[in-house]
């Protein structure tokens, strides 16, 4: 009965004489009247302390009809006097806040002494009131009693329940007065605001960089700290933030929240779908600032610019090689341990990178999502609609620097430069031959297998390359000429 009062009156609701009753016996909070003008109601509540060496009691006397049930004859509203401010605790008195100039019936101002007399007994951690304490041990107990009416899920207050409900709604209440953008909370426009004054109080005293609010602060100094205080209960992955950690618990429960309006793809956050509709719309938010490149996403820029400087601070310890970004080494360093840790769950072959999984799996869905404006030609992933814009165009940015032979994708720049440097780095376990490209070591060791995997559809004739099929079918497709004739 005490949590249901706690509740509705937490919402403003009308809450029943008994509950709240109950709620004032258990000594919960003091719950005042809100004097901001004229009343009218045709219930009397009074609200009487008196100081006892022990502790404060209360008592509440009210007129025979239902007290607070909001039916229209009581416009007056309730607040929680202390929580936000100064908690009444035990021996309360009357008297003012000396330095917030706040009256208040209490006796110790507890924010401004830095008291805390209210301990969590399985952390140890201390709160200046007892509603504080109350809600850090829900983190113990696991307990979430306010739901989401929408989609289920619980939260341990109801300020987090009402922010979340505005994800279904798309409430946006507050709106930055610069430039008219509108959030869910407080805290949100709050930040945003920083971001026209340029104000970063938040300094890490490490490496200097500065934030616009105190918790991405906290969050980055663990960084140079390694603390990952949020772990996955499935698979023990532990993250800096809460906020990659609930992102991440969405692989294990295959949820993604985050759906494109336009073609019905979901995400698992929303950051990803953000990027992702920016296929559609074309934009391009993030500019190069010395060449004017446009690119989707911030991260995508701080790496171009990198090509600029030619920094490259990551570097593989096994071959030297280095790279503008930690990403592209993590996966380079794949190389040399041979680890492939995404697996393609229809036909089991397995890669170095989620990208080339997620091209991969195209091939089963047969989704080809970038079309050339030009020929309506489809392809599975983005670079290979680049290089094949670049037939239209006539680019070839790829130049030789000892022939000067230029090229559309560097891939054919690689290969071409092994003619000048002699080197074949691609050789047959069996035979020791070595090769200047990997297609054909591959097309060489069918001489070893035997294999043939290209078939003839009409004669059934079996060759080891495609090359060699093409080339058979055109007898098939010279008798037909001849028959015709």
């Amino acid at each position: 009965m005490v949590e249901n009062a706690w509740n509705l009156v937490s919402l403003g609701l009308p809450v029943p004489t008994e509950e709240a009753i109950s709620y004032f016996e258990q000594r919960e909070a003091l719950w005042m009247l809100d004097q901001q003008g004229p009343r009218r109601c045709s219930a009397e509540v009074r609200l009487e302390t008196k100081e006892t060496p022990a502790e404060l009691s209360h008592s509440v006397e009210e007129t025979p009809k239902q007290w607070f049930m909001g039916d229209g004859s009581c416009d007056f509203t309730w607040r929680k006097s202390c929580v936000t401010h100064e908690r009444i605790q035990l021996r309360e008195r009357h008297c003012e806040c000396t330095e917030g100039g706040k009256g208040f019936i209490k006796k110790e101002n507890l924010i401004h002494t830095g008291v805390k007399p209210n301990e969590c007994n399985q952390g140890g951690k201390a709160f200046t009131n007892r509603t504080f304490l109350s809600l850090h041990q829900r983190t113990h107990t696991g307990e979430n009693p306010f739901e989401c009416y929408h989609c289920g899920k619980r939260f341990r207050q109801m300020s987090n329940l009402i922010k979340h409900q505005r994800i279904h709604t798309g409430e946006k209440p507050y709106e930055c007065n610069q430039c008219g953008k509108a959030f869910r909370d407080k805290r949100g426009v709050t930040g945003h605001q920083k971001r026209h004054t340029g104000e970063k109080p938040y300094e890490c005293n490490q490496c200097g960089k500065a934030f616009t609010e105190k918790g991405t602060l906290i969050r980055h100094q663990r960084i140079h700290t390694g603390e990952k205080p949020y772990e996955c209960n499935q698979c023990r992955k532990a993250f800096r933030d809460k906020g990659s950690l609930t992102v991440h618990e969405r692989i294990h429960s295959g949820e993604k929240p985050y759906e494109c309006n336009q073609c019905r793809k979901a995400f698992r956050d929303k950051g990803a779908l953000t990027f992702h509709q920016r296929i559609h719309t074309g934009e391009k938010p993030y500019e190069c600032n010395q060449c004017g490149k446009a690119f989707r996403d911030k991260r995508g820029v701080t790496g171009h610019q990198k090509r600029h400087t030619g920094e490259k601070p990551y570097e593989c310890n096994q071959c030297g090689k280095a790279f503008t970004e930690k990403g592209t080494l993590i996966r380079h360093q794949r190389i040399h341990t041979g680890e492939k840790p995404y697996e393609c769950n229809q036909c089991r072959k397995a890669f170095r990178d989620k990208g080339s999984l997620t091209v991969h799996e195209r091939i089963h869905s047969g989704e080809k999502p970038y079309e050339c404006n030009q020929c309506r030609k489809a392809f599975r992933d983005k670079g290979a609609l680049t290089i094949h814009e670049r037939i239209h165009t006539g680019e070839k940015p790829y130049e030789c620097n000892q022939c000067g032979k230029t090229f559309r994708k560097k891939a054919s720049l690689t290969f071409h430069q092994r003619i000048h440097t002699g080197e074949k780095p691609y050789e047959c376990n069996q035979c020791g031959k070595t090769f200047r490209k990997k297609a054909s070591l591959t097309f060489h060791q069918t001489i070893h297998t035997g294999e043939k995997p290209y078939e003839c559809n009409q004669c059934r004739k079996a060759f080891r390359d495609k090359r060699s099929l093409k080339r058979h079918q055109r007898i098939h497709t010279g008798i037909m000429n001849v028959i015709n004739v």
